[in-house]
């Protein structure tokens, strides 16, 4: 029987061309409830993708287009004064959904970007003292653009360490180029797109009854001793100011459980658990000054790291 996440990783694709892996590593993220930034610049489809997979999985979508004015209000919501009725009434925030798009991220000031680290670590919001439970299936995705730096405030690492997953957006192959322009010669305008029109693969309760599977895939101890040589190694990095946190290590372990479903397998295995370092450790991963000034990059030292520990048999 076909795995219904792989129907769906196909379904994203015919509309969202040339991004096959990305929505391989969305799909990874979904599957362990992780929060994800899409890194890219503009017209690269982060939008769509997230916009498509939502419908495709019939999750209430809510979008936040964050600027330097958005207050934690316009997020969480707040209690209003009702003159009729003399009492508060709760107006919830775009937070309160399944799917959240927080758009360029990096546009909203500290005070802004902290509301919604209670809502990624414990999903649940406080107002006035009272905590209030986000849905079950409670995802965020936010994306910034990696190339524009005036006027915006990045990310502290504490709430860097609260994504699952820094996903590059990189321009398509030529190939898949070509398809674009052969789908707008067509009329196929992404803009225009009608939500409405494309058909659902699967329902929020699959997604959830999938969660559950994952977590019973199993991890051998070699592997278990691999992964955690990995975490450890990487604080030990000549080129490396911070390693990577034990939240991280957790998180690697589920990743890579998620990874391996994903393949239709109920075992996980090294190529799992290295698939899954780049766009788990990039945004964790603070070079030192040194290496900054000798051109490295974090994506060139998680390769090195992964060459640095033996690969259990």
């Amino acid at each position: 029987m076909p795995n219904p996440f792989q129907t769906l990783a196909q379904a994203l694709d015919r509309v969202v061309v040339g991004q096959a892996a990305l929505s391989q590593q969305l799909l990874v993220a979904l599957l362990c409830g992780g929060h994800v930034i899409l890194e890219g610049v503009p017209g690269t489809g982060k939008t769509l993708m997230v916009k498509v997979l939502a419908r495709l999985v019939q999750g209430d979508f809510r979008r936040i287009q964050l600027t330097p004015d958005i207050l934690p209000s316009d997020i969480l919501g707040t209690n209003i004064f009702d003159l009729n009725t003399r009492s508060f009434s709760l107006k919830k925030g775009p937070i309160f959904t399944q799917i959240l798009l927080a758009d360029e991220i990096n546009r909203t000031p500290p005070k802004t970007q902290a509301a919604l680290l209670e809502a990624m670590e414990e999903q649940q919001v406080t107002l006035d003292g009272e905590s209030l439970p986000l849905p079950d299936l409670f995802w965020v995705i936010a994306t910034q653009n990696p190339l524009e730096f005036e006027g915006t405030y990045p990310l502290p690492e504490a709430q860097l360490d609260r994504f699952l997953f820094k996903l590059v957006v990189d321009y398509p192959d030529p190939k898949a180029e070509r398809q674009m322009l052969v789908n707008a010669q067509a009329g196929l305008q992404n803009r225009r797109l009608d939500l409405s029109r494309i058909k659902p693969v699967m329902s929020v309760e699959q997604v959830l009854k999938a969660r559950q599977q994952v977590r019973a895939v199993q991890m051998t101890d070699a592997l278990v001793d691999y992964l955690l040589a990995l975490v450890q190694r990487s604080r030990q990095h000549p080129d490396l100011g911070l390693g990577a946190s034990p939240r991280s290590a957790v998180a690697w372990l589920q990743a890579s459980k998620a990874r391996a479903w994903l393949e239709g397998r109920d075992f996980v295995t090294p190529d799992d658990v290295k698939a899954i370092a780049r766009p788990l450790l990039r945004h964790r991963l603070i070079l030192r000054p040194e290496a900054q000034l000798d051109g490295q990059q974090v994506d060139e030292v998680i390769t090195s790291l992964l060459g640095q520990v033996a690969v259990p048999r």
